[in-house]
């Protein structure tokens, strides 16, 4: 294995356990070969996945946009089964597995087509705005997507005074505050966002002066209120890179300060931590395991896939 690798990875595996992963990245970049694969991760990878084997890294609005341009014929997704689906909306063509099936979303769980049907019902003529951490069928029953990276262009681009933002209702209320937009919600969460508190951030801050905290827009509106910025993943990352401050905390998954704290040495990352342990089933040895034997292949129904994908690509042609 390369130093060069290594080099990416010694400030998270102390050099003593280096070997024991060693093998896996090394047998990953061999089988990608081999399969003609690419490893498309989310920002809430370790660091052991996301600066050692992974491809193409960021937030899920970067991987949608990402998963359009994929020339290898397989497509891994080290991240959950709606990025998966997402990727394979976008790819027909192309083989898309997913390293663990058990990789699930509690906001993928909290609504179904028929919730969204419901609410069309309660509220005709009211355009539907789905979160992409929704499953295919819900994306099916939808007018367009949405991340929380783009989520205010989406709904501005709508031009109506009125929307319907599921499933996330923290998440439809952050955006409905900067929008200016009568936003009907649904009761889903996150359950990684809705576990931190506004207590939560006055403990950072009283531990740690001067930190500047960023929080995701997934988190209830009052962490919001107590931040001093919020923002999608990409978001983050790109306030940490230009605005450089001497301290930050970011109030998202844990491995989210990892693998940007990797691109700063200069700058002190708070770790407050909660876990998706979703995102944490994507392991070295799932990864290697889905490229040796093929699995888990990620399939949509026909039915849904034409009206899942025309919501997802409507949400892609606002920029």
């Amino acid at each position: 294995m390369s130093i060069a690798t290594y080099d990416r990875l010694k400030d998270f595996v102390p050099e003593v356990e280096w070997p024991l992963i060693a093998e896996d990245i090394e047998a990953i970049e061999a089988l990608k070969a081999q399969h003609d694969a690419v490893i498309l991760a989310h920002n809430y990878m370790t660091p052991d996945v996301f600066h050692g084997v992974a491809d193409i890294v960021g937030d899920s609005l970067a991987l949608a946009r990402e998963a359009q341009h994929v020339e290898a014929g397989t497509i891994v997704l080290a991240g959950v089964h709606f990025m998966a689906e997402t990727a394979k909306l976008l790819n027909p063509e192309k083989r898309v597995l997913l390293p663990d099936l058990r990789s699930g979303c509690s906001l993928a769980e909290s609504i179904t087509a028929e919730d969204v049907r419901g609410l069309r019902r309660e509220h005709p003529g009211v355009p539907v705005v789905t979160y992409v951490n929704t499953s295919a069928a819900v994306k099916a029953e939808s007018d367009i997507t949405c991340t929380s990276g783009n989520a205010v262009k989406i709904i501005e681009s709508l031009g109506t005074d009125e929307v319907i933002m599921i499933p996330d209702e923290y998440l439809a209320q952050n955006i409905a505050k900067r929008t200016g937009v009568k936003v009907i919600t649904h009761p889903g969460r996150c359950e990684v966002h809705e576990r931190f508190t506004p207590k939560d951030i006055d403990d950072i801050r009283d531990g740690h002066p001067g930190v500047v905290v960023l929080a995701h827009p997934e988190c209830p509106p009052e962490v919001v209120e107590a931040a001093d910025y919020a923002g999608s993943t990409a978001d983050m990352q790109r306030f940490v890179a230009e605005q450089k401050p001497k301290r930050v905390a970011l109030i998202t998954e844990c491995s989210m300060s990892d693998n940007v704290s990797a691109g700063h040495p200069d700058i002190d990352f708070v770790r407050p931590c909660n876990l998706c342990p979703h995102m944490k089933r994507n392991t070295l040895g799932a990864i290697r395991a889905a490229l040796e034997l093929g699995q888990h292949e990620i399939t949509v129904d026909p039915a849904l896939a034409a009206p899942a994908r025309a919501a997802i690509e409507r949400m892609l042609e606002v920029r």
